[in-house]
């Protein structure tokens, strides 16, 4: 399905993927055949006047001065007081999950959220648009496991269609177990990245580690991304491994070993503390330890130059096609160029992963419709009753101007760090399953 849409494309959307830039024609040939009617004919006898050339605009500075003048500044709302610009958004669009990861759930589960509380479709499509009319690029679906979401695909449709209004990147979070089954479909919609969540390559250790079968499935899901990625799917992906000492730190150089032939970065976190993952500092196996150990078998590993906003410090073996990433929480915190902000599925906003402050922006959308949850039927009904506006293709909440100061403010009170080791082993905090990664 996605191969004979994929040839159907011209060349250059093919290339630029679901999300390609704005190229803007200057209507060269018609300025050409104008200016070709203005001119005089001259007859032999009249020596032609002779005219300094004029140079030709160089067209980078043509862009650059186009450039220059459509930038708008970024918005006040997602600028902290530390003037971190918040560009990246991951909204988690269902507590509900197929797995048990040992580090994401407690062994007895968590209450989940009654299904009035949890962000219907149409409000997170509103709050999609709300932060990308505000320069936000970067949207990553997560969970729980956001693939059992029944509409997940009309979902990132709907999402996908924001790059109209500049959304760059969709991207995704899963553990793999039914991506095969809908990942062609996600493409088409405008899936752009993929992070799997993947702690072995051990299939009893898999059972172990997440209570639950499906190694060969995810296996299956993995085998999808690189055979779509092969005929031109342009998915970035990335194999997230959180290591824990006297668990699966002995599967390290396996990971590593994979990078050898697939075009894959395998990101190492260091573990966690959430609530119920029974987390202690003799569990984590640190940054430091996993590279002394790597650079042991492989001394030629080298660093490689990241973007500013980067949550993790990129290495690369020369001569293997992948990469290898570390996510340094705990050790090496990034908070000074975090640019990521977080709603969960019951619709809280959380400016930092392991804050624990959260405010509502669920109750605020609601108050169009008279608290209750907006679902497609009350969302077309909002629209008739002229509570939103259409001033884009997905339309213009009436109060939408609470939303952002509610916003605004949460983001002008983000800390310039997270707690330390000490205070975060102590600290309250949802599971990571409720908080969405």
């Amino acid at each position: 399905m996605f191969r004979a849409a994929l040839r159907r494309l011209p060349g250059k959307v093919r290339s630029a993927h679901a999300f390609p830039g704005n190229h803007h024609g200057h209507g060269s040939t018609g300025l050409i055949i104008r200016g070709l009617r203005g001119c005089k004919t001259l007859s032999k006898s009249e020596p032609a006047p002779v005219t300094p050339p004029t140079p030709a605009p160089k067209p980078e500075r043509h862009l650059q001065r186009e450039a220059i003048r459509s930038a708008r500044p970024f918005s006040e709302f997602l600028t902290d007081t530390f003037n971190r610009q918040h560009d990246y958004l991951r909204i988690s669009v269902t507590e509900r999950c197929n797995l048990r990861c040992v580090y994401c759930m407690p062994e007895e589960g968590v209450p989940l959220s009654p299904s009035r509380d949890v962000l219907t479709t149409p409000e997170i499509v509103l709050l999609s648009s709300v932060f990308v009319s505000q320069g936000v690029t970067k949207i990553r679906l997560t969970g729980g496991e956001p693939t059992v979401r029944r509409d997940i695909v009309p979902l990132m449709h709907q999402i996908g269609s924001l790059r109209r209004q500049g959304l760059r990147e969709l991207c995704l979070t899963t553990n793999g177990l039914s991506l095969h089954r809908k990942l062609d479909s996600m493409v088409e919609a405008g899936l752009t990245g993929i992070n799997m969540s993947l702690d072995t390559l051990d299939p009893w250790q898999f059972q172990i580690m997440t209570r639950r079968k499906g190694f060969d499935a995810v296996n299956r899901s993995m085998d999808k991304i690189f055979e779509l990625n092969r005929h031109g799917a342009g998915i970035k992906f990335k194999i997230n491994c959180v290591v824990m000492r006297g668990v699966n730190d002995r599967e390290i150089m396996s990971f590593v070993e994979m990078t050898r032939e697939k075009d894959v970065e395998v990101r190492f976190i260091e573990y966690m503390p959430f609530d119920g993952n029974k987390w202690n500092k003799g569990k984590m196996f640190s940054y430091q330890e996993m590279l002394d150990l790597i650079k042991d078998r492989y001394p030629t590993l080298e660093k490689v130059p990241g973007h500013r906003n980067d949550t993790s410090k990129t290495w690369h073996i020369p001569g293997f096609a992948g990469k290898l990433g570390f996510i340094t929480s705990m050790t090496h915190n990034f908070c000074g160029t975090c640019n990521r902000l977080r709603i969960t599925s019951d619709g809280n906003l959380k400016v930092c992963l392991f804050g624990n402050a959260e405010v509502s922006l669920r109750d605020i959308l609601r108050k169009s419709n008279r608290g209750e949850p907006i679902d497609e039927e009350a969302f077309e009904a909002i629209k008739r009753l002229g509570l939103l506006t259409a001033d884009d293709a997905l339309g213009h909440l009436a109060n939408q101007d609470e939303l952002l100061h509610i916003i605004g403010m949460a983001v002008k009170r983000k800390k310039e760090k997270h707690a330390g080791i000490g205070e975060l082993e102590h600290m309250k905090n949802r599971p990571m399953i409720l908080i969405g990664g």
